[in-house]
């Protein structure tokens, strides 16, 4: 095994591991308001340790707060009235603040890492005079046994010396570990004590390898892999085993350490994944905003939905985590310059509203004198269907300015409600004649059915019936729930009794028919004249019936259509079956 393959993460690594961490927990437990930032930002200012990537992810809290409290300023400054030019940012008192902390934080930060990078430098010259003392030893082998208590010293020391520029890191410890093992090989040490070295190495080795792959079954990823890379300094400073078991426990260790890697790798990924997620949600947020069709939006309630609209799409926005770092601010720029363009046109809207407003109020004063000079008409049925047809031209008319609004609506509708309380009254005289014009339908019923008591009509009866007809049309309304059952009563009794002078008029017409035949008549000829007449009832028979099927009867109109249709039917059926019998007459009359 070469022991140069191991190769733990260097410490800028780890560091930038660790403020990704800070940066995730974060975005778990997001900033509410500005007074948050300043009050952690105090926390970190009495700390010895700052982090960069938590400093960066309140910073950028800090302003998107402070961006969204001065777009909320400018939107209010235009809704009352006031031009974008005019348009200034309220001064912030915790900007100051936080600016302030920030200086301080910054200067700590500094001149801590200024100190860091001095005794970085500082350990990289002792672990170079440590390797230049070690390159001595190995220099001389007839001395390499005495030597092995001092070289085991400069072992310990240089495991006790810590943090060098990263850019030393593996370099040095390339250099550290070939000495070591050029040391080793020279030694000349007795097997017996060559081997309890290698022993009580191994044993260290083994431990380290029992305890990388325990932590494959650590809940918390981020802890696993700081451990991991603890163990491997460990492993590091272990010293040497016996060449036949290196790559054997090197193996295992490196097993280990690869699952709690993978594991580390897959928890990023998921992150990305999850931001990624968060980037696609936030650019259909985007297009739904861009994809306004401006030119549909007519009135103030198109803008009001649409609106509403905007800011529950921008509550969801502040739900959704961060999109990935490189495309974060880019996203965020693109939503606010689509809702700055949506309220920029909102208010250039209403501000050339302001001149339509007035021509409304035009055109509701005009509907106001119409509506006026018609409350005193007694044509009820006309003037309700124009007042009624004003009203909803109202509706379509834009909305005039406030001051107007509700006087000029009072106006309106007092001149409508005036015409409709008037007609109310006089519909409520006209129910004493309706019930009087019912109890004389009823009367007319009760005649109607008296004559349908007889058995034989006669011509006398079917002119009694039609002057009891036309006197039932001469009578005005009745009661609008009785209507549809006293007529269904009167046109009954009317069917059956044309049913009757029908019947008797039929056989009349057929004995006349009868009688009339003689041996001049050309019976072929008068045969195919009522075959012809058969066809074409047959016919319009059918076309009725098929009419029926397109009519409603859910209509008055339909249910009277309906109802006239069937008794064009009945007669024609009627007919009909004469038709029949008169081709039948004739028939026998050309057999005999």
């Amino acid at each position: 095994m070469d022991l140069n393959e191991i190769r733990p993460l260097t410490e800028a690594a780890i560091q930038e591991a660790a403020e990704v961490i800070v940066a995730v927990e974060a975005t778990t437990t997001p900033i509410q308001s500005k007074e948050d930032v300043i009050v952690r930002l105090q926390e970190i200012n009495q700390e010895e340790l700052a982090n960069k990537a938590e400093l960066d992810i309140l910073k950028q809290s800090f302003y998107r707060l402070r961006n969204i409290e001065i777009e909320n300023a400018r939107k209010a400054h235009e809704e009352n009235g006031g031009s974008p030019e005019t348009f200034a940012a309220p001064k912030d008192e915790h900007e100051i603040q936080f600016k302030e902390l920030m200086g301080s934080i910054k200067e700590k930060l500094n001149a801590l890492k200024a100190e860091e990078e001095q005794e970085k430098l500082d350990n990289l010259e002792k672990k170079m005079a440590i390797i230049e003392r070690m390159k001595e030893l190995t220099e001389t082998p007839e001395d390499a046994n005495k030597a092995y208590n001092e070289f085991k010293k400069l072992q310990v020391e240089w495991n006790e010396i810590k943090n060098i520029p990263a850019s030393k890191t593996n370099e040095l410890w390339k250099s550290y570990q070939l000495h070591s093992e050029k040391f080793y090989d020279l030694i000349k040490l007795n097997n017996e004590f060559r081997e309890y070295d290698f022993k009580k190495n191994q044993e260290i080795k083994i431990h380290l390898c029992e305890a990388a792959e325990k932590l494959a079954t650590e809940e918390d990823v981020i802890s696993a892999f700081h451990q991991l890379q603890k163990l491997h300094q460990e492993f590091r400073e272990a010293g040497p085993v016996a060449k036949e078991q290196r790559e054997e426990i090197w193996n295992r260790f490196k097993a280990a350490s690869t699952v709690i890697n993978r594991r580390h790798q897959q928890h990023f990924e998921g992150i990305k994944e999850q931001e990624q997620r968060n980037l696609d949600e936030k650019i259909v947020i985007c297009e739904i905003v861009e994809s306004m069709e401006y030119e549909k939006m007519l009135t103030f309630q198109d803008w009001h939905q649409k609106t509403e609209e905007i800011l529950a799409l921008q509550a969801r926005w502040k739900t959704i985590g961060y999109a990935p770092q490189k495309m974060n601010t880019k996203i965020f720029d693109r939503f606010r310059t689509a809702c700055d363009d949506f309220f920029k046109r909102k208010a250039e809207h209403f501000k050339n509203l302001k001149g339509s407003m007035n021509e409304n109020l035009e055109k509701k004063k005009q509907m106001c004198e119409k509506a006026e000079a018609l409350k005193d008409s007694t044509d009820w049925k006309t003037t309700a269907e124009i007042l009624t047809k004003l009203q909803k031209e109202w509706k379509e008319i834009g909305p005039v300015t406030k001051k107007y609004s509700e006087p000029i609506w009072k106006r309106f509708v007092s001149a409508c409600d005036y015409f409709f309380e008037q007609k109310g009254k006089a519909e409520s005289a006209s129910r004493t004649a309706e019930q009087d014009n019912l109890d004389k339908k009823k009367a007319i019923i009760e005649k109607l059915n008296i004559i349908n008591q007889e058995e034989n009509l006669s011509e006398k009866n079917g002119n009694a019936i039609r002057e009891l007809m036309k006197e039932w049309n001469n009578i005005g309304h009745v009661p609008f729930k009785d209507k549809d059952r006293i007529y269904k009563q009167y046109r009954a009794v009317v069917d059956a009794l044309f049913g009757k002078l029908n019947l008797s008029a039929s056989k009349k017409k057929l004995s006349n028919f009868k009688s009339n035949l003689n041996k001049e008549t050309n019976l072929y000829r008068e045969r195919e004249k009522l075959v012809r007449l058969h066809d074409n009832m047959k016919n319009e028979i059918k076309t009725y019936e098929n009419n029926i099927g397109f009519l409603t009867s859910s209509s008055k109109k339909g249910n009277s259509l309906v109802a006239e249709m069937n008794r064009k039917i009945e007669k024609l059926r009627a007919e009909l079956e004469l038709v029949t019998k008169k081709i039948a007459v004739i028939d026998e009359s050309i057999k005999n």
